[in-house]
């Protein structure tokens, strides 16, 4: 996303979605309708409130371009730009049902996720931090407090030592996961 600035009044160029981009694509064009005051046709500020029809037109006008010209005819029976919105989100998230299974697998996936002897805490974190993305672009956001916890339980034995370190020294509920994850691979380090 870019912004222009043309004679005072500031442009943004309007992100196209693909295939893979979706919750990137959601936040980024979210923030630009709300912008350019249209995000409330979508998710109204008051329950019930009509929206006006000129931000309705421009806010639909608007995501029509955010989409590849390919879905613009599978979409196209969509005239409100809050219905047109939640097609694209069941589409690309699924629906509720679907969302919640795959939070729940995620979740199992974490909670079995396990570092394996010769993996260096690099590697390891990034399958962590992956599975959580996945988590955060299905709507479920892992608080940091759990990411870190997760991260010292899946630690292999020969971290043992600086795994009670952490827990018995410091406050673990305000440790950040990129603290606890330099505290291991400092000891990594040492160890090799």
């Amino acid at each position: 996303m870019s912004l222009v600035k043309e004679g005072g009044a500031m442009m943004y160029q309007v992100p196209v979605l693909t295939p893979t981009n979706y919750p990137m694509w959601a936040v980024k064009v979210k923030s630009i309708m709300d912008a350019h005051d249209i995000w409330e046709t979508v998710e109204p500020k008051v329950l019930g409130e009509a929206s006006d029809q000129k931000k309705s037109k421009q806010a639909l006008a608007f995501l029509f371009q955010a989409i590849p010209e390919d879905m613009v005819l599978q979409m196209a029976s969509y005239t409100d730009p809050k219905q047109l919105w939640h097609g694209l989100k069941t589409q690309y998230l699924g629906v509720d049902r679907v969302r919640t299974a795959r939070i729940a697998t995620l979740k199992r996936e974490l909670e079995s996720l396990r570092m394996k002897d010769g993996e260096t805490v690099d590697d390891f974190v990034t399958k962590l931090s992956g599975l959580a993305s996945k988590a955060r672009s299905l709507g479920y956001e892992f608080e940091e407090v759990d990411l870190v916890k997760m991260l010292l339980d899946s630690m292999p034995k020969s971290f043992l030592q600086i795994v009670a370190s952490i827990e018995q020294y410091f406050e673990l509920d305000s440790m950040l996961f990129d603290e606890a994850v330099g505290r291991l691979k400092t000891y990594e380090e040492r160890i090799r």
